[in-house]
């Protein structure tokens, strides 16, 4: 992080924590705001990637918007691509020939707040609504997820079931939301009453309590096959997050990498991902 990036970063960090001194709930409220709301991600629809130009694009319509999604044509067989965090479908252009390759129809979204999707909040459970509405719609045998999209596709599971499903990969997915808010905290020195107060923002507007919003949690009792791949020199997502996942997920398969960081990009390992889902 550059001295100018720290310096902003405390600054509203600091703000925050005076703002919770007189106003907790709207501190709260504001801390949410900037934990939420995604500052990179976004595409130009005149300014696409060559990948998404190739595609054919439908939107996705509910009740928090228009949200876009990309076909690429190819087999019976139907995979679904849900990106992480300040990302969007573009991402997958490096796996999208393995599968091709391999007779899928490749279907990708924009998750909420990225891409060409609407909205200016990013949260787990608006994003498992979203595949919710792909998986309805497309019929995918396998779902694969990168990041927090391979949270969302962790939560989805655990929400909706398996809805016809019969594989998914997770790549580099954090399991623990509490740990995402501890990080999150640590980044911008809230004090330990705003983090209360953020917690509190999660119950009430979601019935959600951090605690026991995890990814290890809701995998306990899995048996849709997977693949969870984690490289160990991640440095955005803890290596442990996706051990916590893999752990409670009956008969998880995991996969431990070195020197692909958080990215997880690389041709030998799509290929091995993409012949499991042959298998």
């Amino acid at each position: 992080m550059g001295v100018r990036k720290f310096i902003m970063v405390k600054s509203v960090g600091m703000y925050i924590n005076l703002l919770g001194l007189v106003q907790p709930k709207r501190a709260a409220r504001l801390a949410y705001r900037f934990f939420s709301e995604p500052r990179n991600g976004r595409l130009h629809p005149h300014a696409l990637p060559e990948v998404l130009n190739k595609a054919v694009r439908e939107t996705l319509r509910q009740q928090e918007g228009e949200f876009l999604s990309y076909t690429w044509p190819g087999g019976p067989t139907t995979s679904l691509l849900v990106h992480g965090w300040e990302s969007n479908a573009s991402r997958w252009e490096r796996m999208l020939p393995h599968l091709l390759e391999a007779g899928h129809t490749v279907v990708a979204i924009d998750g909420p707040a990225h891409g060409l999707s609407h909205g200016r909040e990013f949260n787990v459970p608006a994003y498992a609504e979203l595949i919710e509405a792909a998986v309805r719609k497309y019929r995918p045998q396998f779902l694969i997820g990168h990041s927090m999209g391979g949270s969302a596709c962790v939560y989805h599971q655990y929400k909706y079931g398996a809805g016809g499903l019969q594989k998914m990969i997770l790549l580099g997915a954090p399991s623990d939301l509490s740990i995402l808010i501890g990080n999150y905290a640590k980044m911008l020195s809230l004090n330990a009453r705003v983090v209360r107060q953020l917690g509190l923002y999660f119950v009430e507007r979601f019935s959600i309590v951090p605690e026991d919003f995890s990814g290890g949690r809701f995998a306990e009792g899995f048996e849709l096959p997977v693949i969870i791949a984690h490289d160990i020199e991640d440095k955005v997502v803890a290596f442990d997050e996706s051990r916590k996942i893999a752990t409670s997920w009956r008969g998880a398969t995991f996969i431990e990498t070195r020197g692909l960081g958080h990215s997880m990009h690389d041709e030998a390992l799509y290929r091995r991902l993409v012949a499991h889902l042959s298998e």
